[in-house]
């Protein structure tokens, strides 16, 4: 395991951070199978990502868990922009990075991420056929949450105000105004709606999982883009890699994970809902993570294991 960074392929003035794990004994002169791991909207590589990232490398992959460009330790200005095409495009550009390293199959590349992180995930699939197999961890639409509310009870049009303000805070940015920011996670713990969203805050903004380069918010402009992004678009067409979909049972979130099966073309998809578990056991609760990785590993071994390259190309497996 060791820190790396790299320029962006997408925008070369923005450096990434990253976490690159390597399986028990590494050799590098073997070619490894690989696995992209994706953090939540407010989230960095140190946390939730990182803890799956780690636990993956365990069952035999080369991981990486990056900071989104303008977040954690990624550069790039304003700080703590969340756009989500950008961050879609970052998932890629980890996988260009992973395709320059001597020791990772360019034919066995995967993708998994929580939260947020999870529809980007499945948006860069949508687009970007080296990635052969994708994994979500309590996966959030951040568009739709953004339109429809944590347990789609709200009308999309009802999120118009939010546009409005998006666009305003634009103007402000562009006079040189302080940049106006919003909550991604509640802020204080009284803000928090319910029990679910009180640990969204306790994960955030208290010992932990606390990081001083995740803040738990965005800059305001960034809600434009969300309000209008669909993390699914086209994936009754082209999302056609194997995926394996983790959710909770009692996951307010969980309606996202139910939208992605049922609009995802792959033919080769399932979907393991953790019981009693809600959207944070996910990030960090032992025994809810230890169930998720089991069931991830698994898949993810099948699909881009050693028999895996050799049904592909025809040959036996070693």
């Amino acid at each position: 395991m060791g820190k790396i960074s790299f320029v962006n392929s997408n925008n070369p003035a923005i450096t990434m951070s990253a976490v690159i794990n390597f399986p028990e004994g590494f050799d590098g002169t073997r070619v490894y199978p690989a696995i992209v791991v994706s953090h939540p909207g407010g989230g960095v590589k140190e946390q939730t990502a990182g803890t799956y990232a780690r636990k993956l490398a365990g069952q035999g992959f080369v991981t990486i868990a990056y900071d989104a460009s303008y977040q954690g330790e990624s550069t790039g200005e304003p700080r703590q922009l969340e756009n989500p095409h950008i961050r879609t495009e970052d998932v890629s550009a980890a996988i260009d990075h992973l395709t320059t390293l001597p020791y990772v199959d360019k034919d066995r590349i995967g993708a998994m991420g929580i939260c947020a992180g999870a529809g980007y995930t499945v948006n860069a699939a949508i687009q970007d056929r080296r990635i052969k197999a994708v994994g979500t961890v309590s996966a959030v639409n951040i568009g739709s949450m953004f339109r429809n509310g944590w347990e789609n009870n709200v009308k999309s049009i009802d999120a118009l105000p939010y546009v409005e303000a998006g666009s305003n805070a634009r103007t402000a940015d562009a006079s040189g105004a302080a940049t106006a920011t919003m909550p991604l996670a509640p802020m204080k713990e009284a803000d928090a709606p319910n029990e679910e969203l009180r640990q969204a805050w306790e994960y955030y903004h208290t010992p932990r999982a606390e990081r001083a380069t995740a803040p738990g918010f965005a800059t305001l402009r960034s809600v434009n883009q969300i309000i209008t992004y669909d993390a699914y678009h086209m994936a009754e067409v082209y999302l056609t890699q194997p995926l394996q979909i983790v959710a909770g049972s009692v996951a307010g979130s969980k309606w996202m994970s139910d939208d992605l099966f049922d609009r995802a073309a792959s033919r080769d998809k399932a979907f393991h809902v953790v019981d009693g578990a809600n959207h944070m056991d996910l990030y960090d609760g032992q025994k809810f993570v230890d169930e998720a990785v089991l069931y991830l590993a698994a898949f993810f071994q099948r699909h881009l294991g050693a028999e895996a390259i050799a049904n592909r190309h025809g040959i036996a497996a070693e």
